[in-house]
């Protein structure tokens, strides 16, 4: 009797895997039509600039980076185009930025604006880079993110909306969050 009770729940639990998998995959592909349909909005965003050594140089309003889908692909990595034109992740522990643990700045690798400061990093162990902050919040857009099947905060770059990564609750003080970073999103540079 076990063996014929447990295969209605085998066929329940494949349905649902189907399912989910269904919902994934239909809400990656309204995600690169959204993106790849053209450029974003031009226009221009305020932003915060910083000096070579990480000090505010102030506010800046700036152009935002508007780019074709083919122009961001001759410009980045094929994984470093998925995770910020499409939202893709890359795999846990194959970033080179997660254990780099040098005294810099980190950029948006799309566009250059200044987004995590190393003296805000530290070792999550989850295999990507993570902040305690953001370098200023001015320079980052944190949206709802309803992919699968949970609810999660992305964070994307405010100057061309490259997709970073996402932010959680369960960081270290002062601030209790985590900003969970794709190495292949960023770029580092010492302090200068």
């Amino acid at each position: 009797m076990d063996a014929l009770e447990s295969v209605p729940l085998s066929r329940r639990s494949l349905l649902g895997l189907a399912l989910s998998l269904g919902a994934l995959t239909a809400a990656r592909l309204v995600r690169a039509a959204a993106l790849s349909s053209g450029p974003a909005p031009a226009g221009t965003v305020t932003i915060e600039t910083f000096a070579a050594n990480g000090r505010s140089t102030g506010t800046a309003t700036v152009p935002r980076v508007v780019k074709t889908d083919d122009e961001w692909r001759a410009q980045l990595t094929p994984l470093a185009y998925e995770v910020t034109r499409h939202g893709a992740t890359e795999r846990a522990f194959s970033g080179a930025l997660d254990a780099n643990h040098a005294d810099g700045l980190y950029s948006c690798v799309c566009c250059g604006t200044p987004l995590f400061d190393s003296r805000t990093k530290f070792d999550s162990g989850t295999g990507w880079p993570s902040f305690y902050q953001p370098i200023s919040r001015l320079n980052v857009v944190e949206s709802d993110d309803r992919s699968l099947g949970m609810v999660r905060i992305a964070v994307s770059c405010k100057r061309c909306v490259a997709h970073l990564g996402h932010v959680f609750d369960d960081g270290p003080k002062p601030t209790g969050l985590r900003y969970c970073m794709n190495s292949v999103a960023l770029t580092f540079a010492p302090r200068g």
